[in-house]
């Protein structure tokens, strides 16, 4: 797939542009944030994936802001993304993004998430009526939803909602989630790969260990390239400055479509962490 690099970007159709490769800092101490967000920044990576759910917004938004402080890095440059805990009211979502953005000490998020589709059509439509507004009054830039299934986006579509313009999921080739892919693609709905290192639990795969040793990349690399050659957005984490680099030199190579085929075909629906797609 040639273009990709560092720094692409993807248009979002609420005309919007969003860094395909960024860090995700999941189960990290406020120390280990601040520290994998700067290396992140320092090796070139200009997106940052957090939540409330985290509890780790606060040093995100720090390390941000310090990057930016001390090089002249302009804040814009960097793209940052939360997520909301909690599906309940309107008020309260509305409260507890307010609550956020004070923690990160940004003025607005530039992607806002729901981090589940847990609560039922009805909480699902008043979270996502907030969220809308939220973007009207200038608090996000862009909304969009995580774990959410086929039928949740289904959901909105019949609707006639505003529609999120990402899909955040566990997506890597040992969980392809085929149905939720069909569906986002149809409206235009990017996909993004919450755990696509798979948390580590097939590096040792013997199709993944071939892909990598002709390509003389570590099975990490390949998972991660196999990702952005779909289309997908994304996010690993780490908290080792040396992995941190390791995951982003992966644009000097290119797997060929045999090489997809392959590792297409080791769909195994493995559930690395979170599973709520199919929630009512």
């Amino acid at each position: 797939m040639p273009g990709l690099a560092l720094d692409s970007r993807l248009k979002m159709h609420d005309g919007h542009l969003i860094p395909q490769f960024g860090l995700g800092v999941y189960e990290m101490t406020s120390d280990e944030t601040y520290g994998a967000v700067k290396a992140a920044l320092e090796a070139g990576y200009r997106h940052v994936d957090t939540a409330e759910w985290y509890e780790n917004e606060a040093p995100v938004g720090k390390a941000i802001n310090d990057f930016c402080a001390e090089t002249g890095t302009p804040r814009a440059d960097i793209f940052l993304t939360s997520k909301l805990m909690h599906n309940e009211t309107y008020e309260r979502t509305l409260r507890d993004l307010k609550t956020s953005l004070r923690k990160a000490g940004v003025d607005r998020f530039d992607l806002y998430l729901m981090h589940s589709a847990i609560g039922g059509p009805q909480i699902r439509k008043e979270v996502w009526r907030a969220l809308v507004d939220a973007k009207k009054q200038g608090l996000v830039t862009s909304i969009g939803v995580s774990n959410w299934g086929a039928k949740h986006i289904d959901e909105l579509v019949k609707a006639g909602s505003e529609l999120p313009v990402v899909n955040q999921i566990d997506l890597h080739p040992f969980m392809r989630h085929f149905d939720i892919v069909e569906e986002c693609g149809k409206h235009g709905i990017l996909l993004e790969a919450w755990a696509p290192l798979v948390r580590g639990l097939r590096f040792d795969h013997p199709a993944l260990v071939a892909v990598a040793k002709q390509h003389a990349k570590e099975p990490a690399q390949i998972l991660l390239r196999w990702g952005l050659q779909h289309g997908f957005i994304v996010i690993p984490k780490s908290v080792s400055p040396k992995r941190i680099v390791s995951n982003s030199q992966i644009f000097d190579f290119e797997l060929s479509d045999a090489d997809m085929a392959q590792l297409d075909k080791l769909d195994e629906y493995l559930v690395t962490d979170w599973d709520v797609v199919d929630c009512d």
